[in-house]
């Protein structure tokens, strides 16, 4: 199985969990302090979703480091401008 061995889509997907990260924390200081259920239901909505487009982007690596390592680097360019599509049709299915 395939690392993410790219710095750039390491970083990313850190920065995106890290986001995630924060906005749970968010929420656990809304449901110490009573806010309403509405309102806390809605930043949980939020977190899955920046959850499923971390999963999103994981995905779309891997499937670019994979093809990139089976057909050679120079594929690379098509290759990520397809997976770039993929991932933006993928995005619209949550």
């Amino acid at each position: 199985m395939a690392k993410t061995n790219d710095e750039k889509n390491r970083t990313d997907l850190l920065n995106r969990l890290k986001r995630a990260e924060g906005q749970l924390r968010g929420i656990q200081r809304m449901i110490e302090e009573g806010q309403p259920c509405l309102d806390i239901a809605s930043q949980m909505a939020a977190v899955r979703k920046a959850l499923d487009s971390a999963y999103v982007r994981m995905t779309v690596c891997f499937m670019e480091q994979e093809l990139c390592a089976r057909l050679g680097d120079d594929s690379r360019k098509p290759l990520e401008e397809v997976l770039g599509d993929v991932q933006t049709l993928l995005g619209k299915v949550r």
